[in-house]
Formats: structure tokens, C-alpha cells, sequence
């Protein structure tokens, strides 16, 4: 199986309710890398990093079967950077400071040895960039997952609807999916997105679960419910590791894989919350997971006798 995934490699500084951070790893690539590692032997990404960007990082991610080959590294330049602020509810937060650095120039190379790319996951970039990945694959993937977000919706849309036509798989929030279709049901809203182009629908509802639709069918999976959640930063992106990387594990794009994939991008997103950063992932053990995942299954698995009440 070959897994590619797009996106940022960058440094984040974050201040939530229960702590403060300098400058960290983050970046979508690399939460997806790191997730997405738990299901398959190496995740190919393309990203773009400035000199700044220590090597120790680097070879962390290659540890943990991330192939870094198609990481480009700009000599004389810095490191995509966010900051940001969040809110004692931990679902909103104010962005501090915005550094595109590298990022603003960010030309996406396809290393040759990308070119057998079954499963492709476009974290969020700009769509014109995300369209580029596509076009620049020789052979197009079995299936094509995309994140995007509202940003993109207010400056780029456009763009953004033409990208949505040459994927298989969207995944944006609840908020988003509302902009994205101007209605505010979700259920009306992922009917009008599918018809954009995307045969699947993902509506992450944040600790509410995600929504799985595909042309009249839908599937909820619930977020686990946590003591404590330290940083909800990557979470989103550690979902989507989880998601693709356990489909290209299973190599199955049925409707009814997709179901457990969700379960398992949830899964794999619980454990982000709980520390800065990457720090939880990058020490993750497979009896953890299957421990946290049987978690799941006891949350939503009941007994119920239907009887005739006629």
C-alpha cells in the first residue's frame, strides 16, 4: 500500500486553561504522519520546512515511519509558525500570530518514488495547491481524502469548488459545512456538498463526535468523553491519520469501512487532546490503542429488544 499526505510541517505555540508552550512541532502533515503510522509502515508526505527547522524533529518522523523524503528544506528561511489562545471551553480560540514563512511560496515536488500513490490525504494548504498534488500524480489514487477550512472558503471559494470536484472524500467541521452550503442543517448541507463533487461527507462535530454521509446514508461516531483535554490542537488532523491510514491498511473504500475508519481517526484523536503538541502520539503503543478503541465499542454497544407495539 502507499499513503501520501499533504501539508504543513511548522512550529506552534499555544496557551490553553492548562498550560503554556513555546515554539513546538506541529503542522497537519505531521499529525497525520504520526497518526497514520499507527496503521501502516510508511507515510509518505510533502511538505515544505525553513532552515530553522531542527533535524532532530526530522528523524523523529522517520522513527516513527514517516518518509520525509519529499520535505523540502529551504536554506535561509523560516518555519511555517502559528500561535494561538484558547478559551476555558476549549473549542474556540484566537489566533496570536501568523507566520506563512516558507509556506507562502510552497511549490508541492512530487519525489518519483511518490508516483505509486494509492491513497492520497490533502491536509489543509491552499485548494490551488491541493488541486496541483492531484494533477501532478501520474495515476490517480483509489481514493482521495481532503481537509479544508473556512479560511479558504472566505478568500479562495472559487478555487476551493473546483479542487472539491476531483476528490472522493471531504472532512470539515460543523461551522464550515454550513458556510460551505448556506444551509444551516447538516443533513441539507452534506446533500448540497456531495453535489459538489466529494462522494463522501465527514462533519466533525468536535467533543460531539463526526458525521459520516454518503448519498442517503449516515453514520455517527461519538467522541469518547475525557477527564481533561489539554490541546485540541492536530486534532482534526490526528483524525484524519487515523481515518486514511486504516483504510489503506484494510485497502476497502466501502461506506461500511469507512464507518470503522471513523471510529478509529476518533480514537486516534482522543489521545492527541491529552497532551502539547505531538507529545502523545509520538509515545502511543498499539495496546493502548486497542484498549481505547474497545472503549468505543463499549460506549455505543447496547442491547435493545423492538417489540410490536401494534
Amino acid at each position: 500500500m502507499s499513503l501520501l499526505t499533504i501539508g504543513t510541517v511548522a512550529f506552534d505555540a499555544i496557551e490553553t486553561p492548562f498550560g503554556k508552550t513555546d515554539k513546538i512541532l506541529g503542522g497537519a502533515a505531521t499529525f497525520i504522519g504520526l497518526s497514520a503510522s499507527n496503521y501502516v509502515n510508511k507515510v509518505n508526505i510533502v511538505s515544505v520546512v525553513g532552515e530553522d527547522f531542527p533535524e532532530e524533529y526530522i528523524k523523529m518522523l522517520e522513527r516513527h515511519g514517516v518518509n520525509t523524503k519529499g520535505l523540502q528544506i529551504k536554506k535561509g528561511e523560516k518555519t511555517f509558525f502559528w500561535s494561538g489562545k484558547y478559551h476555558n471551553d476549549m473549542n474556540t480560540r484566537d489566533t496570536i500570530d501568523t507566520q506563512l514563512n516558507v509556506l507562502e511560496n510552497f511549490d508541492p515536488i512530487i519525489p518519483e518514488e511518490y508516483q505509486d500513490c494509492e491513497y492520497l490525504m490533502l491536509g489543509n494548504l491552499a485548494p490551488s495547491v491541493q488541486k496541483q498534488v492531484i494533477e501532478r500524480l501520474r495515476k490517480r489514487p483509489k481514493l482521495i481524502v481532503m481537509d479544508t477550512m473556512n479560511f479558504w472558503m472566505d478568500i479562495m471559494m472559487d478555487e476551493l469548488k473546483v479542487t472539491l470536484k476531483l476528490v472522493d472524500v471531504l472532512s470539515i467541521n460543523d461551522e464550515e459545512a454550513r458556510q460551505l452550503s448556506g444551509e444551516y442543517s447538516l443533513v441539507k448541507a452534506a446533500q448540497k456538498i456531495m453535489g459538489m463533487g466529494p462522494k463522501y461527507l465527514i462533519i466533525k462535530k468536535g467533543e460531539h463526535g463526526a458525521l459520516l454521509f454518503h448519498k442517503n446514508q449516515v453514520f455517527f461516531a461519538p467522541a469518547l468523553p475525557l477527564e481533561e483535554v489539554f490541546d485540541p490542537t492536530g486534532a482534526g488532523d490526528t483524525f484524519a491519520g487515523g481515518f486514511i491510514g486504516y483504510i489503506a491498511q484494510t485497502k476497502d473504500v466501502s461506506f461500511e469501512n469507512m464507518k470503522r475508519a471513523l471510529i478509529h481517526g476518533s480514537a486516534l484523536a482522543s489521545f492527541s487532546v491529552e497532551k502539547f503538541g505531538t507529545e502523545r502520539l509520538v509515545d502511543l503503543s498499539d495496546d493502548e490503542i486497542g484498549k481505547r478503541l474497545q472503549q468505543f465499542v463499549d460506549l455505543v454497544q447496547f442491547d435493545i429488544v423492538l417489540e410490536n407495539t401494534i
